[in-house]
């Protein structure tokens, strides 16, 4: 058996050593356009920034020692440029010599990946402009800093990219600038917890140019402009375009292939294609969500790489299946850690999902134990099933341990009110004996239960102007005369059960708090009282950011509105 593998990175390279490991005897060849095989895509921001200083840690694989050990031929600098279902060939080019011939394959494995979104606009040949996917782009980034010692850049784009390209180019000491479209970073967040994502890269100097339209680039002896709609330019010394990636698909186009969304490639469970023994895997195919089970794009290295197992498995005969991705991934925000799986609620609820969640702010550890810190924790749960959906955890310690555990636990479709249940590990260092995650089933359980009813930040706006129910502060009074919404009465939680005569019986009382423990104690105070209540699902605070500007903020965030 012949296979032939376009695409060495990812899917393609894991791919090639598991139809090793499986048949000694497999003929398999590898056909990579670029320099590099198997590279760590993930690594390459962190090279332009110094954390990795030797480009060749970048490279997990060379093709030669790939070819002593798997015995594998990778061609690196040869690009398929055709592919011949008909006759089960494909046509290559040496880029090196210029030669091109056709290659026959028993079997044919595309790992094309994706290629940056690069659009019309004026002004793109500037030469102060790059975009970052390869190796090869990363090494004329981290040149022409270091060649050109640029004070200022823009990176437009605010996903993993860009903000992990922000933090390294300014612990370089550059001025950076994010300029995107939509009015958060990080899309894969809710909003809420997209904000404190956002504080963070404020409080270290990072400018955010959120809603903003980039319309074109204009070549300046000092820089380049970056042309804003209806905006006045920013001008940088060098721009870097970080605003997302599309399936490198062409191949698969002209060859034929079903294509499903934004062109990248229609493969079954297996990681089969529209035609007989062509597989497909990584950033270029289309897979479904294993929440909702939709079609969906989602380009990572965890799922690339299980793709390559399975096709892998089936080109060798066994009887594999790609089980769907949600999405788990994990970011470094400076001092911060983000981590998100499976749906948020904005896209829970555009899939049509009926969907809410809690939010809690625990500590990272026993709260006794020196050093523990705030985490933030979004779960996602469906309505009346209490399936699990998803979540997101901003915090600085234990926020890839608490996100692991609720990725298995929607892998495995827990209920929700289930997580209460989970027997984890439990040492004052490590955590709490009620867990984060525990607490979290608590909180599910008891709006299951009746006992806990919540308000979100979406209905502010309604109860701050209706004259029909109560607004209640229980913060301290110091917390509250350092910042407060109008219209909330305040009374400590402490001092509560003596002065329930303030709070009218016959009112609903929308109860809020800094991080939603004190208000929903409140809420059980009140509830016991006869009253009737409904807890903030999370909490709020005022803080002041870098530039000293006072804003309100929902879960100790920005939360954009004008409170």
């Amino acid at each position: 058996m012949k296979v032939v593998i376009v695409g060495g990175v990812a899917g393609g390279a894991t791919a090639a050593a598991r139809i090793r490991r499986l048949d000694e005897n497999a003929k398999v060849m590898v056909f990579e356009r670029s320099h590099y095989i198997s590279y760590a895509n993930c690594g390459l921001p962190y090279y332009i920034g110094d954390v990795i200083t030797d480009p060749h840690d970048l490279t997990l694989q060379s093709p030669e020692s790939f070819k002593r050990r798997f015995q594998v031929d990778m061609k690196v600098r040869h690009e398929v440029t055709a592919i011949h279902p008909d006759r089960k060939t494909v046509s290559v080019t040496d880029l090196e010599t210029g030669e091109q011939f056709e290659e026959p394959y028993d079997k044919l494995l595309l790992s094309p990946g994706a290629k940056p979104v690069l659009p019309r606009l004026t002004g793109m040949d500037a030469d102060q402009l790059f975009t970052l996917r390869t190796v090869e782009d990363t090494l004329r980034i981290k040149d022409y800093i270091d060649t050109h010692h640029p004070k200022s850049v823009v990176l437009a784009g605010g996903g993993f990219i860009g903000l992990e390209l922000a933090e390294n180019l300014r612990e370089l000491g550059i001025d950076v600038t994010i300029v995107q479209r939509p009015k958060q970073l990080m899309n894969p967040f809710d909003p809420d917890m997209a904000a404190l994502i956002q504080a963070e890269m404020r409080r270290h100097g990072i400018k955010l140019a959120l809603g903003h339209t980039v319309e074109g680039f204009v070549k300046k002896e000092n820089g380049v402009d970056v042309l804003l709609k209806d905006q006045n330019p920013i001008h940088a010394d060098m721009v870097i375009l970080a605003i997302g990636v599309t399936p490198d698909s062409k191949l698969a186009k002209e060859a034929g292939l079903e294509l499903g969304i934004k062109n990248s490639i229609v493969v079954n469970d297996k990681m089969e294609t529209s035609i007989p023994d062509i597989y497909a895997v990584g950033d270029a195919v289309q897979v479904k969500h294993a929440v909702t089970g939709q079609d969906a794009l989602i380009s990572l290295a965890g799922p690339a790489n299980k793709q390559g197992r399975i096709a892998a498995d089936n080109i060798c005969g066994k009887d594999s299946h790609f089980m769907g991705s949600q999405g788990s991934s994990v970011l470094k925000v400076f001092d911060l850690t983000a981590a998100t799986t499976g749906m948020n609620e904005t896209n829970a609820r555009k899939a049509g999902l009926d969907a809410d969640s809690v939010i809690l702010s625990p500590m990272s550890h026993a709260g006794y134990y020196p050093g523990g810190k705030v985490m933030t924790m979004k779960v996602v749960f469906e309505k009346g099933t209490y399936r699990l959906l998803g979540a997101q955890i901003v915090g600085y310690e234990g926020v890839d341990k608490r996100i692991d555990v609720l990725a298995a636990a929607i892998h495995n479709k827990m209920n929700a009110g289930d997580l209460k249940d989970l027997d984890l590990a439990y040492a004052p260092p490590y955590s709490s004996a009620k867990d984060p995650v525990n607490m979290a089933g608590f909180m599910i359980e008891n709006i299951q239960d009746g006992i806990l009813r919540q308000w979100h930040l979406s209905d502010l706006d309604a109860i701050r102007h209706n004259p029909h129910i109560t607004r209640l502060d229980v913060r301290t009074p110091e917390e509250y005369s350092s910042g407060h919404i109008e219209g909330f009465l305040n009374i400590p939680v402490d001092e509560l059960r003596n002065r329930l005569n303030e709070i009218d019986p016959s009112r609903p009382v929308y109860v809020i708090c800094q991080s939603g423990l004190r208000s929903y104690i409140a809420c059980r105070i009140l509830e016991g009282n006869g009253f009737d209540c409904f807890n903030f699902a999370g909490g709020y605070r005022f803080y002041d950011d870098v530039t000293h500007e006072r804003q309100l903020v929902e879960m100790a965030t920005d939360c954009g509105m004008d409170c």
